[in-house]
């Protein structure tokens, strides 16, 4: 049968954008299909235009540990209007960047919702097209939970086009999201209250880092409130009402949601053809992004593995290789370094201690406490944290975790050291970078025992 193409990829995000490229020069004829703007949620409503933002926030403690350092600041003023326009313009900059990628790389580009009619054909608005090879990169959406009220609040995906800033925020969620934007509004001047329905924010990161960060963004000024879920939200002639399950009211400009996401899998055609989906509505795939369907397969957010913009490069990377490249490889998914731009940041690769645990039974524990250089100039009360897990027979460090500034940046070649299985032996051979909040990683010698090391 001849097709009009080798590949269609369904949605040009990071990882859809990534395998079309990497195919295209593999010999493959392929296209592409995205229903909103190429570059997919990390560059246009997602971690770049986040982090953007995360930028703006800081500068506020900035200016006033600068005093420290003995620069006089004046009055300061911030203009969200402006931040958000020059935020678009960069996201307009990418979104061509990301276009050109496309034409650079004979990548036909579809402009549409594309649905599945068979396994082999797909239909963009009144063009019906067929494909040896299909590859679902369609990404996830916010889920917004069914409370009564729930069409006054905002998902991140409207935070960044807010036309004025509000200045009573309440963010509801403990993931990384609600974390990042409830710093973020706070950094520019807003009363956050942050609203978790469990025990304690970032379910699944390791429980040092969960309670030393809960307790740094208090000390920042967000209130946080864990054990605490909105019943029902009101607008009022002031903004909104919004009263809590223990019957608590609150009072907000703006209630911003970010309790999780889903697979963007909803009428593409997906079950209709035969792809066996997930109870959260995930694509379910093999270690080498295959579905139920032989020749369709997916990758990033819409798979549920690990929901990381670098994941989804690195599984449609894997997809090219192994379909178009002659170098079959399922996408490694063990040791992925990740960060959290709260404020501080958060790095963390491998295991937490409890998985640790749970794995090996008996493990060695690092860890330490203490106040950047920077701080002490600033009578700031900033605290940075680092934690490193080692298997005791091995000596191989299999988890580590840094709270603290330029912590995403130390924690990515701290990942290559644990993708390379480095022993506590080879981090203490490592000659340390002083001062410096990185060197602590290196210089670490007493296991934990129940008493923290605290460096004042």
């Amino acid at each position: 049968m001849t097709f009009d193409y080798d590949l269609f990829v369904i949605g040009a995000g990071s990882g859809g954008v990534r395998a079309s490229r990497i195919s295209s020069s593999l010999g493959a004829r392929v296209a592409i299909a995205e229903e909103y703007r190429v570059g997919g949620t990390c560059v246009i409503r997602g971690c770049v235009p986040k982090k953007l933002l995360v930028y703006a926030s800081h500068f506020s403690e900035d200016f006033h540990d600068a005093e420290g350092y003995g620069w006089t600041v004046g009055e300061t003023s911030h203009s969200w209007p402006k931040l958000i326009a020059n935020k678009d313009k960069e996201i307009d900059r990418l979104n061509g960047i990301y276009h050109n990628i496309l034409k650079n790389n004979n990548v036909t580009l579809y402009n549409g919702r594309a649905t599945l009619l068979d396994k082999n054909t797909v239909k963009v608005g009144d063009q019906t097209i067929t494909a040896k090879y299909i590859l679902i990169a369609t990404g996830g959406t916010p889920v917004m939970p069914d409370v009564p009220g729930i069409e006054h609040a905002i998902s991140s995906n409207e935070a960044f086009h807010l036309e004025s800033f509000p200045k009573r925020v309440i963010v509801v969620g403990g993931g990384y999201i609600a974390v990042e934007f409830a710093g973020i509004f706070n950094g520019l001047g807003a009363e956050v209250t942050q609203l978790y329905r469990s025990t304690q924010i970032l379910r699944g990161f390791d429980d040092d880092v969960r309670n030393f960060l809960a307790a740094e963004i208090q000390k920042k000024g967000i209130q946080l409130r864990t054990n605490a879920n909105p019943a029902k939200i009101e607008k009022t002639d002031n903004g909104l009402k919004v009263t809590l399950e223990d019957g608590d009211v609150l009072e907000a400009d703006a209630i911003m949601y970010a309790t999780g996401r889903a697979p963007n899998t909803k009428d593409i055609g997906l079950e209709e053809v035969g792809v066996t989906l997930k109870e959260n509505g995930a694509v379910k795939v093999t270690p080498d992004s295959q579905t139920s369907v032989d020749n369709i397969y997916a990758v990033g957010d819409v798979t549920d593995r690990i929901a990381l913009t670098p994941v989804a490069i690195h599984e449609g990377m894997a997809f090219a290789e192994t379909v178009f490249g002659g170098r079959p490889r399922a996408a490694d998914h063990e040791n992925v370094p990740s960060a959290v731009f709260s404020q501080p940041q958060v790095g963390t690769v491998g295991l937490t201690e409890a998985e640790a645990r749970e794995k090996f039974g008996a493990v060695d524990i690092y860890k330490s406490q203490f106040r950047p250089m920077k701080m002490t100039l600033t009578g700031g009360t900033e605290q940075a944290f680092v934690k490193l897990i080692v298997e005791p027979k091995s000596d191989i460090v299999v988890g580590a975790h840094i709270v603290g500034g330029d912590a995403a940046e130390i924690i990515q070649a701290v990942g290559i050291a644990l993708k390379c299985k480095a022993t506590k032996a080879q981090f203490d051979a490592t000659v340390g970078v002083h001062p410096s909040l990185a060197e602590e990683i290196v210089t670490m010698r007493e296991k934990y025992t129940g008493g923290l090391k605290i460096i004042c």
